[in-house]
C-alpha cells in the first residue's frame, strides 16, 4: 500500500550553464540546482539536471536530485531520477525514487512523483510522491 505525500520545494539556487551550441538555435544545457522541500516531505535537495532547448524554447531534461530529509517522519536520504518536458512557460516532471537510494530510516523507499511548474509557482513548486517501504 502506498503513502501520498505532498510537499512544497523552494528553488534556492539555479546555476544553469549551455555546453553546446547548436546550428539552428537549439542547445544543450546543464543545471546545479539547490531545493528545500517543506510539508509531508522536509529537507534539503541538490539536483544536477541536463536539457536540451529547441530554437523555439521549449525543452526536454533529465537528471537526478538528492534529498536529505524526512517523509512520514522517517529520516534520512533518497535519489529522485527525474524527466521532464518544458513548454509555454510550464515545466512538467516524473520522477521515480532511485532503487536501494535510501538510507537510515529511508532505507528501501521506493515511489513515484510529480511536479508542474509555472513561472507564477517560481520558486515555489508543489509536489506529489507516492510511495512505500520495503
Amino acid at each position: 500500500m502506498s503513502t501520498h505525500a505532498t510537499a512544497i520545494f523552494e528553488v534556492k539556487t539555479w546555476d544553469e550553464k549551455p555546453y553546446q551550441e547548436i546550428e539552428g538555435g537549439s542547445k544543450l544545457t546543464r543545471a546545479s540546482v539547490t531545493k528545500t522541500y517543506r510539508g509531508d516531505i522536509t529537507g534539503d535537495a541538490t539536483a544536477e539536471s541536463l536539457m536540451f532547448y529547441r530554437a523555439d524554447g521549449s525543452a526536454v531534461f533529465a537528471g537526478f536530485e538528492r534529498v536529505v530529509g524526512t517523509i512520514g517522519g522517517r529520516a534520512g536520504s533518497f535519489v529522485l531520477q527525474v524527466n521532464g518536458t518544458y513548454r509555454d512557460q510550464k515545466a512538467t516532471c516524473d520522477c521515480t525514487v532511485v532503487p536501494d537510494s535510501g538510507s537510515g530510516e529511508l532505507n528501501g523507499l521506493r515511489g513515484d512523483g510529480r511536479y508542474i511548474a509555472t513561472h507564477a509557482d517560481y520558486p515555489n513548486v508543489p509536489f506529489t510522491l507516492d510511495y512505500s517501504m520495503d
